[in-house]
């Protein structure tokens, strides 16, 4: 698990070169993202609906499984190097994939909900304090932020920061899923649990992006687009 949440050598060594952050245009920049998201979540999504259409459940859970780690093996091959936000969907579905197969109990089935937030918790929280926060990586990976060779203290200590807020919020999370698990039928648990993640995370993004605005104004850090 450590070589895929570090970043990657050449970024490490970067010098200190200016204070501008560099983002991609709109257009790469919506790009970069969708291909995250279509490695990350879409590929296995798609098939589990393919495999899960032909062949039923099970198949359509073991398809996605297989459609993630795929692209694991594939980027490492290739590439020398997985992307973090693949390697935390191919773990997130390995747990996923075991609690649905091990059991036909409803309440087994429900608690790869909170399991999952919990293990994202721990690996954010895990990367926090360490010189490579995990937030830091998917800045990198996801929107294609270049801050490599920034040596501002606080634009790492905000990094950092932003790594713990993501772990207390898969933390809190876990644990409101786990009291919906024990309290809630399973029609009202998939209802109120979406409406829960989306607005935790829609909340934490937007608290993400206005922290990260005022550390670059408090540091004197300028944000650019990259040059066509």
């Amino acid at each position: 698990m450590t070589d895929v949440l570090e970043l990657p050598r050449t970024e490490q060594a970067a010098p200190h070169r200016h204070d501008r952050l560099e983002l991609p245009r709109p257009w790469r920049l919506l790009r970069t993202f969708g291909s995250s998201i279509a490695e990350a979540a879409g590929l296995p999504l798609a098939a589990y609906l393919v495999a899960n259409a032909i062949a039923g459940l099970d198949a359509g859970i073991l398809a996605g499984l297989g459609a993630v780690w795929l692209v694991v093996v594939l980027r490492k091959l290739i590439c020398g190097k997985v992307p973090g936000l693949v390697m935390l969907s191919a773990m997130l579905l390995c747990i996923q994939t075991g609690l649905v197969l091990a059991t036909g109990q409803v309440w087994i089935y429900l608690l790869q909900f909170p399991v999952a937030k919990l293990v994202l918790s721990l690996l954010f929280a895990r990367s926090a304090p360490t010189e490579f926060p995990l937030c830091s990586r998917l800045a990198t990976e996801v929107i294609a932020l270049r801050h490599g060779g920034v040596s501002n203290p606080g634009l790492h200590r905000f990094f950092q920061g932003a790594t713990w807020l993501w772990a207390a919020i898969f933390a809190v999370l876990a644990v409101v899923f786990a009291a919906l698990v024990a309290t809630e039928p399973i029609t009202l648990f998939m209802l109120v649990s979406a409406g829960i993640t989306v607005t935790a995370i829609g909340c934490g993004i937007a608290g993400s992006l206005l922290w990260f605005r005022a550390v670059l104004r408090r540091n004197g850090l300028r944000l650019r687009f990259t040059p066509a």
